[in-house]
């Protein structure tokens, strides 16, 4: 295994903020990246090199990998064809079995499910037949979600009686969906393991997660899990991370039903890629997240994750970012514009991390 040196060419496939920040955090590395997308985004802005193309153009994807030295990934919805023709030429981390366990919400939680990890009740759902069929198996309330491509509360119905199948379907476009039952849970945490190519890892502090209509709002360090319940989190990111031959990093988004419950922790989904949830580590830690992804893919050590200060990510969503001159005038506040135009309802237009002395 030879690492990438100094000077080598980081692919990355997306160009929204999570490229934008690989990119930063490449260069601190003296790496160079090439971003490809069929939309400019903030990437863009920040990369040593972009194209522009469609993302089924294969080959377009093939002499832009020929550019380049390791491939990875911004968002988890990268159609395989553009992952395949990349991985033609040169090495794409994290790889096609991570994309595909993500991009299908009953194929991640079948995965999951076969390890023997616990997860909230689930069932495919192809017509109104099997809608009622699922309600029948698993009862209300719960959610239909479709199987691809929703997040940040999109694509998803919640249903509080039987009676509303029909309008859940309709309200998720009839696609192709999965039934989950409600888990009762005390609050959401996420584990954000790093794992390089020989295998070794490195977890980042459990945050605890706070949503807002779907969306995340803020993580905050340290978390609320126990120890034993901190070790039993890991371990469950690491199985999946073994599992897939992992290498980059990867979120494990996960419900804490307290510690009396008959599983404490069940997973919620997975993320093969960095993530919003780690947001703080880039100024809580000395290697964040993005340090650590680019570090795994290139061949690089996985870099200490330890933390040096409490901290509380905020996410800034739509005009909130207009905020940024209040913002600049608090003390420990770092702020993090991804420099989009558009502040639309719901966009995530950048984070602020507010830092405190370190307590545990």
């Amino acid at each position: 295994m030879t690492a990438l040196p100094p000077g080598s060419v980081i692919g990355i496939l997306g160009s929204g903020q999570l490229g934008r920040m690989l990119a930063i955090a490449a260069a601190r590395l003296g790496l160079q990246t090439h971003t490809y997308s069929d939309t400019s985004g903030p990437a863009f802005d920040v990369s040593y090199k972009h194209t522009l193309g469609p993302y089924d153009d294969t080959q377009r994807i093939s002499a832009w990998a020929n550019e380049v030295d390791v491939v990875t990934y911004e968002f988890e919805n990268v159609p395989l064809q553009a992952a395949a023709a990349a991985a033609a030429l040169k090495p794409v981390r994290p790889g096609a079995r991570a994309l595909e366990a993500a991009q299908d919400r009953l194929a991640e939680k079948t995965f999951i499910d076969r390890l023997g990890i616990p997860l909230a009740p689930f069932a495919a759902v192809n017509s109104k037949a099997d809608l009622e069929a699922a309600i029948e198996k698993i009862g209300t309330p719960g959610i239909l979600k479709t199987r691809r491509f929703g997040y940040d509360g999109k694509g998803q119905a919640r249903m509080a009686r039987p009676d509303q199948a029909q309008w859940a379907l309709d309200e998720i476009g009839n696609a192709p969906a999965i039934l989950e039952g409600f888990v009762k849970f005390e609050c959401e945490v996420s584990v954000i393991v790093a794992r390089g190519l020989d295998g070794a890892t490195q977890f980042y502090d459990i945050p605890l997660n706070t949503h807002v209509d779907g969306i995340l709002a803020t993580s905050t360090v340290p978390g609320p899990l126990p120890p034993n319940q901190v070790d039993r989190a890991r371990d469950i990111a690491r199985r999946i991370a073994d599992e897939l031959d992992y290498v980059g990093i990867l979120t494990v988004e996960l419900f804490y039903a307290g510690e009396d419950a008959g599983s404490p922790l069940v997973v919620n989904e997975i993320a093969p890629r960095v993530h919003n949830s780690g947001h703080w580590t880039i100024d809580a830690c000395a290697s964040c997240q993005f340090d650590n992804h680019i570090r795994a893919i290139a061949g690089w050590p996985i870099a200490p994750t330890t933390r040096h200060s409490d901290a509380e990510m905020t996410n800034l969503i739509g005009h909130a970012a207009n905020d940024w001159p209040e913002l600049a005038r608090e003390t420990s506040t770092c702020i993090h514009l991804y420099g989009k135009r558009d502040a639309r309802p719901g966009r995530k237009m950048g984070h602020v991390t507010r830092l405190k002395p370190l307590t545990t």
